[in-house]
């Protein structure tokens, strides 16, 4: 062989190399970026079994009132929060959107009244935050998952492995009625 030849093999082998390290370096982000949107989701559902447990707390504050208005919106706040609990994260995001409206209209039904403890205000508030946080944490990872995955060198070589693409959650943070 030549110098030519040689040098050739050289530079090919350094070539391949450089995209071996690339892309040992990508499937590893995107595997951490799998990680960190796991690690939301988590934390996204707990948030909004939080909110669940919140308001049905706030549902049988609202049933024990004497007015029928108010506990109608209780026997549906408590059936709402029950239904989202009993829902997959994959389908909950409209029964979110309910309970969340729901909620709503609860908070304009019960101004100027005290129905349910100020502790349950407090906690249906924080509830309300976190959820709001915890939505806005799992998006960013989905959006960061999604913009590595679906690049295509990383699609044509399967960097990705199997792992399914994450989905945002979109639900309404504040609903007021």
């Amino acid at each position: 062989m030549d110098g030519i030849g040689i040098g050739l093999i050289v530079v090919a082998a350094v070539v391949v190399v450089a995209v071996l390290l690339w892309a040992y370096r990508v499937a590893n982000r995107l595997d951490r970026l799998h990680v960190r949107t796991d690690l939301a989701r988590q934390s996204l559902v707990a948030a909004l079994d939080r909110r669940a447990v919140v308001a049905r707390a706030i549902a049988a504050a609202l049933r024990e009132r004497d007015d029928d208005g108010l506990q109608q919106l209780g026997t549906g706040l408590a059936r709402l929060a029950d239904e989202a609990e009993a829902t997959g994260i994959d389908d909950r995001e409209n029964v979110e959107n309910e309970l969340s409206v729901l909620l709503g209209k609860v908070a304009v039904a019960t101004k100027g009244i005290t129905p349910h403890p100020t502790e349950l205000i407090a906690e249906i508030s924080d509830a309300q935050t976190r959820v709001i946080l915890a939505r806005r944490f799992y998006n960013d990872a989905v959006r960061d998952t999604l913009a590595l995955a679906q690049r295509r060198p990383v699609r044509w070589l399967r960097l990705g492995g199997r792992a399914p693409l994450p989905a945002y959650f979109e639900i309404t943070e504040r609903v007021s009625a």
